[in-house]
């Protein structure tokens, strides 16, 4: 995207069922009788930038090299004008979603709430050490912007004339000493944001020095770093050296690179792969990581959220997918993606990824109607005859059912920070932010856009019978995740296409570089490290838990003897792998430098042919000691994983689907 469009910014639009609402469509004569769905001006508009859409087949980039001047355009706006008709006449208009700004007081009580830090501003909020243990763990750029969401509060409450008591930031990272954890990464006393973006040389190498890795200056243009926080790097981006800025500008418009993620030999760890409690922490640190590196950027989010609406309780079609989760669930215990999503993308695989036109070619609009109605009455009942569904008919339902959604795929909370992505100066933080968000997602929404986006790579795979670049599909299916009903916004023109171009790239982005975004920073996965050993020292430290201590003397002294015999084992370079699972339930694993998780595995399940024929998938699994559970990485080295974890118990387990 050039500078010029980027300056207005990616707008968010809706689209209704009514005439008045939609784009108005061309008429036939003249140059616009080869523009037939976008408007008069629009169009003008697209000749003028030099995107000559007369005569342009929607095929024609096939070859191309993903470059988003490329991108098609003209197929958006056909498939927005698919959008209009196959909603014109409908009898039954769902609600409109009523969307709120919240006021600045309001926004940062929710963000400090949201993050785990309430106590903050209410005494008598639960969980008061687990706040201290967090805020210990933060870098200089979070803290700056929990530091600002508390200043920002405490200004608000004052105008308002609010009796509130809130902590001077100058005390939120000043613990009493008797209570201070010794921090592992130093954070600076509370100051101004622009004070402490001052500092970022002094910053990462305290990172470095404490947590690994080398700084961001150092890596491969094509590589991200997750071992330092994305919001220190960015600092360090935006206070380096003339020069570094115009390198990075001049590839926004570029192809997309291979950018890869840095590994080391402790393992990746992929969304998924923790327990429920650290996922929770990922979430916390998430947020403050992405509201850092936006303040960093100097771009100001003003989330929304979604008024009460009312919608339906059952069914297939523009239920709430949380909703619809709970349902399948009491069917198939276990489900993360909606059945009737995971049977229509199965369809249309088994029908072919190569029909020609995959996804952008519509279905007849009054079939695709009737099938939806008859999928709401024979679904569940195993009675809908799917060998009756045509190609295009199934991937029109498709993306209906996505577009029916009554709140977004990418949810009301974090839509505004999605669409500010491409405001982010270089690719490599366009990526870095979309990674916090896939994670800040809600489990029932982040599942099934995995689950199109492993769709859509597929398809991609076919281009060559398909005619579906990566291109192709992000710009057909960008108004179908983007655009909702009842969520309107009046446009120019010249923002409309602004609108289009930067929805497409981002979909682009979500399909390129999905194997990245579902990953969890190794920074983000220190943190969690150490809020968990934080908040075990003070547990050992409480009266309560000492008494409960003592009545468990048997199952000490077994944990002691255990701790023990591990100790001993360690001393002889063994490790002991539990598999409760498995006929033989425990063995010894000699440790070499070279032993990968994946070695242990195998050595396991090749001694148990009958689950051998079950094709269960097994993962060795760390738990306890600075972490509640991990699913390894197969290809991470035992030996310094361990030197990660070293009083944790490796347990061997069936992965859950």
């Amino acid at each position: 995207m050039s500078r010029q469009q980027d300056e207005h910014g990616v707008v968010l639009t809706g689209y209704f069922s009514s005439s008045e609402a939609r784009p108005a469509a061309g008429v036939s004569g003249g140059d616009d009788a080869e523009c037939p769905v976008t408007s008069r001006k629009t169009c003008h508009y697209l000749q003028s930038r030099g995107k000559h859409v007369r005569g342009k087949s929607p095929c024609s980039h096939c070859g191309s090299q993903d470059s988003l001047d490329e991108l098609p355009l003209d197929d958006y706006w056909k498939e927005v004008e698919n959008i209009h008709q196959s909603g014109a006449g409908d009898a039954e208009q769902q609600e409109e979603v009523q969307l709120k700004v919240t006021d600045e007081g309001e926004r940062e009580e929710a963000w400090l709430a949201e993050v785990g830090l309430a106590t903050l501003i209410d005494g008598s909020a639960s969980d008061p050490e687990d706040s201290l243990a967090l805020l210990s763990t933060l870098t200089r750029t979070q803290a700056a912007a929990v530091e600002k969401r508390v200043e920002t509060l405490k200004q608000t409450l004052r105008k308002k004339n609010k009796q509130h008591q809130v902590p001077d930031v100058r005390d939120i990272f000043k613990p009493p000493a008797a209570q201070a954890p010794k921090l592992e990464v130093e954070v600076l006393p509370a100051r101004r944001t622009e004070n402490v973006q001052g500092e970022v040389g002094s910053g990462v190498s305290r990172i470095c020095e404490n947590g690994g890795g080398t700084p961001a200056a150092g890596m491969p243009d094509s590589e991200i770093n997750v071992e330092i926080s994305f919001s220190e790097q960015a600092l360090l981006y935006k206070e380096g050296p003339k020069g570094t800025e115009a390198r990075a500008q001049s590839d926004v418009d570029d192809k997309l690179p291979n950018f890869k993620v840095s590994r080391d030999r402790t393992g990746v760890t992929k969304v998924g792969d923790l327990a429920a409690q650290d996922m929770k922490k990922v979430h916390r640190l998430a947020l403050i990581e992405m509201t850092a590196l936006f303040d960093t950027a100097g771009i100001d989010l003003k989330p929304q959220k979604a008024l009460k609406l009312k919608v339906k309780e059952s069914g297939l079609f523009g239920v709430p997918l949380s909703t619809l989760l709970e349902q399948d669930q009491k069917r198939q215990p276990g489900t993360k993606v909606p059945l009737i999503l995971q049977r229509l993308i199965s369809h249309i695989e088994s029908e072919g990824l190569g029909t020609e036109g995959l996804l952008r070619i519509p279905g007849v609009a009054t079939r695709v109607k009737a099938v939806c109605l008859e999928l709401e009455a024979k679904f569940y009942d195993g009675m809908f005859a799917w060998e009756t569904l045509k190609q295009h008919d199934a991937a029109s339902v498709l993306k209906l059912f996505i577009r029916e959604l009554p709140y977004p795929l990418l949810t009301v909370e974090y839509l505004n920070a999605f669409t500010s992505v491409l405001k982010l100066p270089t690719k490599k933080q366009q990526l870095q932010t979309l990674n916090l968000l896939v994670l800040l997602l809600p489990t029932s929404s982040r599942s099934p856009l995995k689950a199109l986006l492993e769709f859509f790579r597929r398809v991609m795979d076919h281009k060559q019978q398909n005619k579906m670049t990566l291109n192709n599909i992000a710009v057909v299916m960008a108004p179908n995740i983007f655009m909702f009903k009842g969520f309107r916004s009046k446009v120019s023109e010249l923002q409309e296409f602004s609108m289009a171009t930067g929805m497409a790239h981002i979909v682009r982005l979500l399909i390129r570089y999905q194997d990245l975004l579902w990953t969890i920073p190794k920074f983000i996965m220190n943190q969690v490290r150490k809020q968990n050993t934080e908040n075990q020292k003070k547990m050992s430290k409480d009266r309560a838990m000492k008494k409960l201590l003592k009545k468990m003397a048997y199952d000490r002294e077994k944990s002691d003897k255990q701790e023990k015999n591990a100790a001993e084992e360690c001393a002889q370079g063994l490790i002991r792998i539990q598999a409760p699972q498995f006929s033989k339930i425990s063995m010894a694993v000699q440790l070499t430098d070279e032993l990968q998780v994946a070695d242990i595995v195998a050595r396991f399940v090749k001694q148990e042919s009958a689950l051998q024929e079950k094709k269960e998938d097994f993962c060795l699994y760390e738990v306890g000691g600075n972490i509640n559970e991990r699913c390894l990485d197969k290809e991470a080295y035992m030996k310094n994983v361990i030197e990660l974890n070293p009083s944790a118990e490796w347990v061997i387990k069936s992965v859950p689907y």
